[in-house]
C-alpha cells in the first residue's frame, strides 16, 4: 500500500503531515509516536502505534518520513527505517522555492516560503524550515536543520548535524564544522571548527559542545 508512515507526532510532525497531505501522494498517512496508545490522533490523521516493531508496518506504509527535530536522534531513527526497506523521501512544501538544479536529498523537507537556490546540494535527513534560504552552490552535508527565516549565502558549506538559528546569517563561502550550533539572530562572518556554539553579531565561539552522534 502506498502509505506514508510519520515518526512523531509533535509539532514537527504536524507540519510533516500538513504538507504530504497537500502533496497528495500518498493513499495515506499515519503518525507513531511514543505517546501510544495515550495519543490516539492528531489533527486529521491517526497514532497507529510506537516504533519499537518498525516493521511490522511494512505492507501497508512504503514510506517512511521522520518527523524530530533533534538532528542526532533523527539520523538514528532514519538508518533504523533504512534498514527495515523503507523509502525516504523528500518533501517540499508547494509554496517553496527550489531551483531544477538543485539538489535534494532523501528524508529532507523544504517548508513553506524557503528558498533552494541554484546548484545547492542538500544531504539526507535535513529541516529548511519556514522561509530560510540556501544559496547558489551551497553544500549541506547531512542531518542539519536550517531554522526559520535563518539564511545560509552562496557557496557556504554546512557539515553535518549543524543547528542554523532562527534569523542567523552565515555570509558567503563560510565552512561551519560538524555539530555546530549557530545561536538565533547570529551572524557569522568566518568559518566555525568543529562542535561550537557561537552566538551575536558579529558571531563568536561562546562553547565546546558534547556531540554524540
Amino acid at each position: 500500500m502506498n502509505g506514508l508512515l510519520i515518526i512523531g507526532a509533535g509539532g514537527h510532525g504536524k507540519v510533516i503531515a500538513d504538507i504530504a497531505s497537500a502533496l497528495g501522494q500518498w493513499e495515506s498517512i499515519a503518525f507513531l509516536d511514543d505517546k501510544y496508545p495515550e495519543l490516539r490522533q492528531v489533527l486529521d490523521w491517526p497514532v497507529i502505534g510506537n516504533i519499537d516493531n518498525l516493521g511490522m508496518y511494512r505492507r501497508d506504509f512504503a514510506a517512511i518520513f521522520v518527523a524530530v527535530g533533534d538532528n542526532a536522534i533523527r539520523k538514528k531513527l532514519m538508518k533504523w527505517a533504512e534498514t527495515e526497506g523503507f523509502e525516504l523521501p523528500v518533501l517540499i512544501h508547494p509554496r517553496a522555492a527550489v531551483s531544477r538544479f538543485a539538489v535534494i536529498g532523501p528524508g529532507t523537507i523544504i517548508n513553506n516560503q524557503a528558498a533552494v537556490n541554484a546548484n545547492a546540494k542538500i544531504g539526507k535527513g535535513c529541516i529548511v524550515n519556514t522561509g530560510a534560504t540556501v544559496g547558489h552552490d551551497c553544500v549541506m552535508n547531512d542531518f542539519v536543520h536550517v531554522a526559520p527565516g535563518a539564511s545560509l549565502a552562496g557557496e557556504t558549506a554546512i557539515d553535518d548535524l549543524c543547528w542554523i538559528g532562527m534569523r542567523s546569517a552565515v555570509i558567503e563561502q563560510v565552512k561551519l564544522g560538524v555539530g555546530v550550533v549557530i545561536g538565533a539572530g547570529a551572524v557569522v562572518l568566518e568559518n566555525v571548527p568543529d562542535h561550537k556554539l557561537v552566538v551575536g553579531v558579529p558571531a563568536k565561539i561562546v562553547k565546546d559542545l558534547t556531540f554524540s552522534d
